[in-house]
């Protein structure tokens, strides 16, 4: 019986001189959930300013929350004095770490590119990019991937990392678009004539901008025709923000304005082709 009591008697008074330990201890735990929180609250306004899906948002903070209790757990066992059950918690979290980092190697790849991106980012939502070959209107980002669709409505969900590591190109940045196509004309045709023609029809087209201004060039002299090479820009912001529109108006503009004044506008019918007919009659 004295030695049940001499036993308790050390418990007690081991815990009351402990007790200061154990006190610091709670209060370090105390703080860190409290920062736990306070993080996850400000994680998930910075989330919430960007096209993450709730559930993500969710996700993310409940990982950041669980990061800092870790973090207060593994400091109060050691400040309180249980060294060896605060090392086995760091050493099955190490265990844990490494397995889970070889398992998502790629998913955390794709999350801390998002979270980046989050933060400072090249394109948004309704700009036309091509990243990695790829080519698409963005519809939304993610922290994992981005939603493009592409020209023929496909729905493409490109992961984060994908455009964080390759070289993105952004053709609606500044709003900013330049179109360009190929016409031929005879050999027979004044050239010079036909780029004036071009041009001033060309600058009549609504959407073609006057600032940069549009040009038309001799591309190539092939052996039936030669090659005019036709560009202008158009602004997306506008209301002819549609390339394919403004482009087939102008192709429209150009082939009528050479009919009209007696261009020879076919590569099939060219001065070559038509002394060849000759001789063989």
């Amino acid at each position: 019986m004295d030695d049940v009591i001499q036993s308790f008697e050390g418990f007690f008074i081991s815990i009351k001189e402990s007790a200061p330990l154990i006190a610091l201890g709670l209060f370090i735990l105390a703080l860190f959930i409290f920062l736990g929180l306070t993080t996850g609250r400000g994680v998930k306004k910075i989330l919430e300013r960007t096209s993450t899906s709730p559930k993500r948002i969710i996700l993310i903070r409940r990982f950041t929350r669980w990061f800092f209790y870790l973090v207060g757990i593994t400091i109060s066992l050691q400040i309180m004095g249980l060294t060896k059950a605060a090392s086995g918690l760091l050493a099955a979290g190490g265990i844990l770490t490494v397995v889970l980092g070889f398992a998502f190697r790629e998913i955390g790849e794709n999350l801390l590119a998002g979270l980046f991106m989050s933060f400072s980012r090249s394109f948004d939502v309704g700009d036309l990019i091509e990243s990695n070959g790829i080519v698409g209107v963005v519809k939304t980002i993610n922290i994992r991937d981005v939603h493009v669709r592409a020209g023929d409505g496909i729905d493409i969900f490109i992961p984060s990392a994908i455009i964080f590591k390759n070289p993105l190109n952004n053709y609606t940045k500044d709003g900013l678009r330049r179109g360009k196509f190929t016409l031929g004309i005879d050999f027979r045709n004044d050239s010079r004539n036909a780029r004036k023609l071009i041009l001033e029809a060309i600058k009549k087209v609504d959407g073609v901008l006057s600032d940069p201004a549009p040009s038309v060039q001799i591309a190539n002299f092939t052996a039936n025709y030669i090659e005019l090479e036709i560009f202008f820009w158009i602004n997306t912001f506008s209301d002819f923000s549609s390339l394919g529109d403004v482009k087939t108006q102008v192709m429209e503009t150009s082939k009528e304005q050479l009919i009209e004044n007696d261009f020879t506008v076919s590569s099939e019918v060219s001065t070559a082709v038509e002394i060849l007919n000759t001789d063989t009659e």
